[in-house]
Order: structure tokens, then C-alpha cells, then sequence
């Protein structure tokens, strides 16, 4: 059994017995995170990509817990300047780990650093696989993820205007044929306002179970 903790925003970490992932680790400035960032332990950092509600916090926390970033080359190389232990993978890749592995996705959002590019995360956590959507527009290329990884579980982004809105977003599940869907990146501020209800409703009627989680809240997976 796996817990997996939404901190608000698209920071979530995941968990199994003494390994810790954690997801775009945006704590300070987080006007809906209710945890800090000095009070999160973890093994492995993933970040999708550069703008600073993602990249966050992930330098304080790498450091602090000689933690492993895990990232494009480009979002590696700039933590890795920072004296932060790095692995630099990039869209395309996969690779084992511990725990299992980690396929990198594109994204369709700016990357937030020179030359880079928004990925999103395929991971495969001690059995169980979930897609981290990242920042991102809808795509066709969500079918070839949904035919290269059978998914439990879809992290994907609701709030519009930046990313993918709740309409594509149901589109998005209906190409990746995911066992279950996680709403994020949404109501962090006004302008990023949507209802994860409404989109719940919409994708149960397509029969895939949604659970929307509160900052702070954890799920078994």
C-alpha cells in the first residue's frame, strides 16, 4: 500500500514504507498549501519544469534531505549548480529505480528555463502507475501514453487559462483511459478557479471514478 498526499496547487507526495516521492514541491508562497516546506522529508524530487510554482521549494528540500531530483536535463543541470544531487533524464526517457521507474512525458507549457521543455511523469511507484500530467494543454499524443502504460491512476490539471480546463481535461481521460483520475492545479487563485465537482461529474458519466482531494488530504492507492 502506497499513500498519496495532495499538498495543493500540483505538489503532491507519494509514499511507500521509507521511500518518498515528491511532485513540484511548491510550499512557500502557496497561498493553499497548509504544510511547510521545512517540515517535508523525501527521497526523490520530480520536477515537470521551471516556473516557480513548481520548482518551488525543491532546492531547500533537495539539500536538506540529500535528496535525488529527478527532472530534464535542463532543470537538473540548474538544481545540480545549486548543490543538489540530480538525475537528468529528458522526454522520452525511462529509467529504473528503486522503486520502480520513471517515464519522462512532453508537456505543452513553457519550461521555465533556457532551451528546456515541460515534461509531464509516467512513474511506476512499487506496482502501482500514475501519470503526473504537469502543466499542460491537451495533446493527441495522450492516446500513444494511454497505449504505452496502463494507467491506475491520471494527476491532471483543471484550472484553465494556463493549462488544460475541465472540458479538455475530460477529453485528456478519455485518451489515456486512466483506472482513476486526480484533479490538480486548480482554485489556487482567482483566476485558476474551477469546480473539481462539475469535472468529477463530467468524467464519472464516462465511468472513470475521480477523487478530489483537499491540501493536505491523503489517499491509499
Amino acid at each position: 500500500m502506497s499513500i498519496l498526499t495532495f499538498y495543493g496547487h500540483a505538489c503532491f507526495s507519494l509514499k511507500h514504507e521509507n521511500t518518498t516521492l515528491l511532485f513540484d514541491p511548491y510550499f512557500t508562497g502557496n497561498p493553499i498549501n497548509p504544510a511547510k516546506a521545512a517540515e517535508i522529508n523525501c527521497n526523490y524530487i520530480l520536477v515537470s519544469h521551471g516556473h516557480g510554482d513548481h520548482l518551488g521549494d525543491t532546492v531547500e528540500i533537495a539539500r536538506r534531505n540529500n535528496a535525488t531530483v529527478i527532472a530534464t536535463a535542463e532543470i537538473a543541470a540548474l538544481v545540480g549548480q545549486q548543490d543538489c544531487t540530480n538525475i537528468s533524464m529528458h522526454l522520452g526517457g525511462k529509467r529504473n529505480f528503486d522503486f520502480g521507474y520513471v517515464r519522462i512525458t512532453p508537456a505543452f507549457h513553457g519550461s521555465g528555463v533556457p532551451g528546456g521543455h515541460a515534461a509531464g511523469f509516467i512513474v511506476n511507484f512499487f506496482g502501482k502507475t500514475l501519470y503526473f500530467a504537469g502543466d499542460t494543454a491537451l495533446f493527441g499524443d495522450m492516446a500513444l501514453l494511454g497505449r504505452l502504460e496502463k494507467l491506475d491512476y491520471a494527476l491532471l490539471p483543471i484550472g484553465d487559462n494556463f493549462t488544460m480546463g475541465p472540458d479538455d481535461a475530460v477529453e485528456a481521460v478519455k485518451m489515456l483511459k486512466p483506472g482513476a483520475v486526480i484533479p490538480m492545479h486548480y482554485n489556487t487563485w482567482p483566476l485558476i478557479a474551477q469546480s473539481p465537482e462539475a469535472f468529477k461529474e463530467k468524467v464519472e458519466a464516462i465511468n472513470t471514478p475521480v477523487f478530489i482531494l483537499n491540501p493536505g488530504q491523503s489517499m491509499e492507492i
